[in-house]
């Protein structure tokens, strides 16, 4: 399993948080999650993983963990069904398992070990960040995140000026998903291909909107 480790060749944690006209130079936290059920507590998560990144596809790291079932807690038949039909990634989300509350209490660390509060981005937020939200208060005490989510289904609803239900994942332009990162139901790979997704919509916006220069000069002037 992979660890927390910073990933090489990404910029300094660091890096300080400036709004620069229109380009923010946040730190982005991409979650993906992996469960036997529609909701926290009366289902596990069984894995998540998230990706620390820049609009500009810096991965800054990575952290991962798969975990144990809570204790009276149910499986949903449909998506024990579904797990039926991946059993690659099922066997990849039941090995080395680790307790929530290691997991969360660790999570936490590792989330503030960024120099400002990060803003968790999912496909879909409404799933992946209420799970993550539960599990950090249940077995950490605390959630170092933004408040809010960001959405990726919500900004590409606005960037393509289309319905909300036709601005998922199986709908959005082929230039914004990243042929080389699988969408293998793992955790982490889900993760990096949704915050490459994210990047890319975010440039599409900025070249739609003759901003791409800006941005890139603003970028490069940190």
């Amino acid at each position: 399993m992979r660890g927390n480790q910073p990933t090489t060749g990404g910029r300094n944690f660091g890096d300080d948080f400036r709004w620069t006209g229109h380009t923010l130079s946040e730190t982005y936290v991409c979650i993906d999650i992996e469960t036997d059920g529609p909701s926290p507590g009366q289902y596990s998560m069984l894995s998540f993983a998230s990706i620390a990144f820049r609009l500009d596809k810096t991965i800054l790291a990575t952290f991962e963990r798969n975990l144990e079932l809570l204790p009276q807690a149910k499986q949903d038949p449909k998506t024990m069904e579904f797990w039926k039909t991946q059993p690659e990634a099922w066997q990849a989300c039941r090995s080395n398992l680790v307790s929530p509350g290691i997991a969360m209490r660790e999570y936490c660390d590792w989330l503030k070990s960024f120099p400002e509060k990060p803003v968790g981005v999912a496909h879909p937020v409404g799933f992946d960040f209420t799970f993550i939200h539960w599990y950090l208060y249940e077995f950490a005490g605390e959630s170092p995140f933004f408040p809010a989510g960001l959405d990726v289904a919500s900004y590409a609803m606005a960037v393509l000026d289309q319905p909300f239900t036709r601005s998922h994942r199986p709908y959005l332009p082929k230039e914004w998903i990243d042929a080389s990162v699988p969408q293998s139901h793992k955790a982490i790979d889900d993760a990096l291909g949704h915050a490459f997704m994210f990047c890319n919509m975010v440039a599409a916006n900025r070249k739609a909107r003759g901003m791409e220069k800006h941005g890139k000069d603003l970028e490069n002037s940190r």
